[in-house]
């Protein structure tokens, strides 16, 4: 055979396997291609831990331990089986932090960042997976946001981390104080909870001004770059007079509500418990503290092992309801929570219709809610039942019942990605420990996406029909 004809033959193979790949990047749906780039991020991150020099102060992670904290750190959780401080060298935790930062903004963010800074238009299916919920707000342009998100992380980030800076350069010194203000920063911001410090911030129960900048840094990550885009257009004059959308009204109102009614109850509950020695300031600074973190930062300036039940349950609560939509943060969600309260209350009055400020939320939108909810709580009761039946079965019975509220708090602190323990993580056996990377994993992508990732091509006729009514006794 010629050479050239050989040539001809490989460029046409070449072309027909090219052909192939974008024909099976097409079949891939959204959800397919989200769940996708957040495990090639994990499996990166974990090979990373395992192949990169210089990372650890002594032995390496074993390879469940570095997918363990691969996970952790990509999908924003902050649980941790090695602490941090003192088991990574300082390239070891950059690059936890870059993983963060990655896992934070989310990949299909930066894919959509690049591709605009490269002058390239974005494809349907890019600017459909960007979008991430803009239809709520249609005076966004898409790829603003996408480039707007990026901004406004880096630059509250930055902000937060001059901030932190200043406060900590009479306790760490002005060369001491730069690594941990960058690294609290981004991980506040990103609701990740990752500390330098090997009792998070306990140590600083008593500087109110490090508080309140990362609770600040965890409240603009979390309530949703939506809703920041709204507020940073609202400060031109030629929109001040545009109302807000109904999305960002309800995160931010039921973001307010859980955050001072937290801040009561804690109080309240830790006063003398937790609390008890501190001055009355930094008393209610750290009870606010309480009810921001769960939401689902993960820093903590208690010891949760020695706070109340009723804290620990009511953190629990905090968890599971999470940030709002299109946040770094995790958990159901504040829109989500809200709608199934108002759907209740308007049934309860005998309305069909969630109405609120005027409007009306679509019913598709009010049952989206409620199936995410049952997901979630399915996934999270099945998670509760094997860490029970694994991690305890040997257990005093005496002990029992502490130990059930520590391994229910560390199920919803992996699944609504907080990262906030009472000490059961470093003592998971295997099995606790896949059960916990599955539960973040499945957190951070969320179980409706997940759940439409795997849902075969409806393979019946087009034509809409429907079987008839046939009821049943509920209640």
């Amino acid at each position: 055979m010629p050479f050239t004809t050989q040539i001809r033959e490989m460029l046409a193979l070449r072309l027909r396997g090219g052909e192939r790949r974008r024909s099976v990047y097409r079949q891939l749906t959204g959800p397919q291609i989200l769940l996708g780039s957040f495990l090639i991020l994990i499996g990166g991150g974990t090979l990373g831990f395992e192949v990169l020099p210089g990372l650890y102060t002594g032995a390496s992670l074993g390879w469940l331990d570095a997918l363990f904290t691969a996970t952790s750190a990509v999908c924003v959780t902050g649980l941790i089986v090695v602490d941090t401080a003192t088991y990574f060298t300082a390239a070891g935790q950059v690059y936890l932090l870059l993983l963060i930062q990655l896992g934070g903004l989310g990949m299909v963010t930066i894919a959509t960042w690049i591709i605009i800074a490269l002058g390239r238009r974005l494809s349907l299916r890019t600017e459909g997976l960007a979008a991430s919920g803009a239809e709520v707000a249609p005076n966004i342009d898409v790829k603003r946001l996408a480039l707007d998100i990026v901004r406004f992380t880096f630059l509250l980030e930055g902000i937060g981390a001059v901030l932190l800076y200043l406060f900590w350069i009479p306790q760490l010194g002005a060369a001491g104080a730069v690594w941990p203000a960058v690294f609290h920063a981004v991980s506040a911001f990103c609701n990740a909870g990752f500390s330098t410090f090997s009792t998070s911030l306990m140590g600083f129960q008593q500087s109110p001004g490090v508080l309140f900048v990362i609770m600040a840094l965890i409240v603009a990550g979390g309530i949703g770059f939506l809703t920041m885009e709204e507020l940073f257009r609202r400060r031109r004059s030629a929109v001040r007079r545009r109302r807000f959308s109904l999305h960002s009204r309800l995160a931010l109102t039921t973001t307010g509500i859980l955050i001072v009614g937290g801040w009561v109850l804690f109080a309240y509950f830790e006063w003398s418990i937790t609390l008890e020695g501190l001055p009355l300031v930094d008393k209610l600074t750290n009870a606010l503290f309480l009810s921001v973190t769960p939401r689902t930062a993960g820093f903590n300036s208690i010891d949760y092992a020695q706070a109340t039940e009723r804290t620990n349950f009511l953190t629990i609560l905090l968890m599971s309801i999470g940030g709002s939509p299109g946040s770094t943060a995790g958990g159901l969600k504040t829109t989500t929570v809200a709608l199934i309260g108002l759907m209740a209350w308007s049934r309860m009055q005998g309305r069909e219709l969630v109405t609120l400020w005027d409007r009306s939320v679509p019913e598709e939108t009010v049952q989206r809610s409620i199936g995410l909810f049952v997901l979630a709580f399915g996934i999270v009761t099945a998670a509760i039942f094997l860490l029970t039946s694994t991690e305890i079965e040997n257990a005093p019975h005496t002990e029992v019942g502490h130990l059930f509220l520590a391994y229910m708090f560390e199920a919803a602190s992996a699944f609504n990605t907080v990262g906030l323990s009472m000490g059961a993580t470093g003592n998971l056996t295997i099995t606790g420990k896949w059960t916990l990377i599955l539960l973040m994993y499945l957190g951070r992508v969320g179980p409706l996406t997940f759940a439409a990732a795997l849902a075969l091509k409806q393979r019946v006729p087009s034509r809409r029909f429907r079987y008839a009514y046939e009821d049943t006794v509920v209640g």
